[in-house]
């Protein structure tokens, strides 16, 4: 049997289109290798304080950037160390005594626990980071400023909101002992 011209371009064609398809994965590959490089070195600068939904940080311009540091959350009805409670905050404002006996202890806890060796040693050198909201009493701020001075924490930050809405730290230093 004969084919006509049309008949033979048709089954070429239909046969062409047979084939399977093959993917080429090196660029794929490539691609992927460029992507997790580029968020490795992106990710080293990035220091991520707790989120609390309900607070809202001071602004501030304040340009140096945020270190690993033990972190003091101020709320509305606790103190917490770390993200652990360690005292109830209309407690303390009911107190007359200017240190706050459960957070030094906290605080205290954590030098032994988490701080470097030269930290501990180097007073100047412990740093803790207050974070509450912009609305807190200046006399618990207060309060909790002496408490860490006298917990021997030599630099107090407080966590501010950047006026370009990244957060940062105003760094406070203080007289340790």
């Amino acid at each position: 049997m004969r084919y006509t011209s049309r008949a033979a371009r048709m089954e070429r064609h239909h046969a062409r289109h047979k084939r399977g398809v093959s993917l080429n994965l090196v660029s794929l590959m490539d691609i992927f290798t460029i992507l997790v490089f580029f968020l490795l070195v992106n990710s080293g600068e990035v220091q991520t304080l707790p989120n609390a939904k309900d607070m809202a940080l001071p602004e501030s311009v304040a340009e140096q950037r945020a270190r690993e540091t033990v972190v003091v959350t101020v709320t509305d009805s606790d103190l917490l160390v770390q993200g652990r409670r360690v005292a109830n905050v209309p407690e303390i404002m009911q107190r007359e005594e200017l240190i706050i006996p459960e957070l030094r202890a906290a605080l205290q806890s954590q030098t032994d626990r988490t701080l470097r060796q030269d930290a501990r040693e180097d007073v100047a050198g412990r740093e803790v980071t207050i974070m509450g909201d912009k609305e807190i009493p200046y006399s618990l701020l207060k309060r909790i400023m002496a408490t860490c001075t006298d917990a021997e924490y030599g630099q107090l930050s407080l966590a501010v909101m950047q006026v370009s809405s990244d957060v940062q730290i105003a760094t406070l230093t203080g007289s340790g002992g």
